[in-house]
């Protein structure tokens, strides 16, 4: 029997009896460019071939009023603390800024690449400068786009959902609405955020960033790494605030990961993100059956597709951009999440607020979010999503809601 966990309960959401058939295996199956028509908005724009050139400035043979022109750079994103992952330790992410450009009007995107994701800027830009998105003549036809990024190549999540966001801004900018109401949401339902915390070996340093976390009312720890439950005793001298645990599949004994999921329960924690390796299907789903606490699936889960697969191994799906090539596939993720009767939770990478408040359009249908990653860097290029009290406040520009800083 699981333990109850507090959740944000997000409101119905719009076109989940449609999405339905999206489920591979559901008599009813629609196909994708099927599903774009009966739920996305439709406007004719021509579109005239695009130039990159690699770090940024946009190859313009001439200005031409239907050009889009895509342009890219590489920005690595300097950390505030130095991550302690089961994994790695880091103190960069690497990353590409994108921008998007239409007959005056810019949409602006971002890839980040933490070291499991296997991107790199070389293979982020080399992925960009594949493309050809002059061969469509609507950019409404988001499915069509993202149909012929697979078709150039296979991965490359982060790339394309560089693209996916600067799209999703310029077509936000078009229709002169952000993206919460393009999709019918309500901004009073947003959640509140967890503010990510991890382990560090001078306790000054380990003092000075559970201070910071203050502001929240959940705190998202950072496991994995052989000090798991000193971090969580420190945080409890001086908070009882809710805490989430990623313990970023470093618990490879399932007994270890029971007996860890029970300690947890007992110190306020609301639930664990991939105790697990991924691979370690049989035994995730041997521990879901017993552990007190619901079990959310981070790197065991990309795109679309994986949602069915995490059903009955997992209770949750944590839903990143940069690993469900962006905005569009985020949403029908989610969709699909709940018809199947999980609980969805919204993440980030490491990433500036351009990423990170694309991801917050989608904030008020989620259970939970995990919208920090523009906090944890040093050298932000953006306003945009603002956490006021924990909650996250989006703003109210159209597209994506950012703007460059400077």
């Amino acid at each position: 029997m699981k333990a109850p966990t507090a959740s944000h309960v997000p409101p119905d959401i719009p076109g989940i009896s449609t999405f339905l058939n999206l489920c591979p295996n559901h008599p009813q199956t629609m196909n994708r460019r099927n599903f774009l028509r009966t739920s996305f908005l439709g406007t004719a724009l021509a579109i005239s071939p695009i130039s990159f050139s690699a770090f940024g400035e946009p190859t313009r043979t001439a200005a031409r009023p239907g050009c889009l022109n895509l342009s890219f750079q590489p920005y690595e994103l300097k950390l505030r603390h130095a991550f302690n992952l089961a994994k790695n330790k880091r103190t960069t992410t690497p990353g590409v800024q994108v921008r998007l450009e239409y007959d005056g009007l810019i949409g602006y995107g971002e890839a980040s690449m933490p070291p499991y994701l296997g991107e790199s800027v070389e293979s982020v830009t080399a992925f960009l400068s594949r493309l050809d998105l002059g061969q469509f003549s609507d950019p409404f036809r988001i499915e069509d786009i993202h149909a012929y990024m697979d078709s150039v190549a296979p991965d490359n999540r982060a790339a394309k959902a560089s693209v996916d966001i600067a799209l999703h801004d310029l077509l936000g900018k078009i229709m002169g609405q952000p993206w919460y109401k393009i999709w019918g949401l309500n901004p009073d339902n947003t959640p509140n955020t967890s503010y990510t915390i991890s382990y560090q070996s001078d306790p000054a340093e380990m003092q000075k960033e559970i201070d910071e976390c203050r502001p929240f009312r959940v705190v998202k720890v950072k496991m994995g790494v052989g000090h798991d439950k000193e971090i969580v005793e420190a945080l409890r001298r001086s908070s009882d605030v809710p805490i989430c645990v990623d313990a970023n599949q470093g618990w490879s004994e399932k007994e270890h990961a029971l007996e860890m999921c029970h300690w947890l329960a007992e110190r306020g924690c609301l639930f664990v993100e991939q105790p697990m390796p991924k691979e370690m299907v049989d035994e995730t789903a041997w521990l879901r059956e017993r552990s007190p606490l619901p079990l959310v699936a981070d790197e065991f889960l990309q795109r679309l597709p994986d949602v069915q697969r995490a059903h009955g191994v997992y209770d949750a799906i944590n839903i990143k951009l940069m690993k469900s090539t962006g905005m569009h596939e985020a949403y029908k993720m989610a969709v699909l999440a709940r018809a199947l009767g999980m609980k969805v939770m919204l993440g980030c990478m490491t990433e500036t607020s351009c990423a990170v408040t694309a991801a917050a359009q989608l904030s008020p249908m989620v259970d939970w979010a995990d919208l920090d990653g523009n906090l944890l860097i040093s050298n932000d290029r953006f306003d945009g999503l603002h956490i006021v009290d924990g909650k996250v406040v989006l703003p109210d520009r159209p597209g994506i809601g950012v703007e460059l800083l400077g």
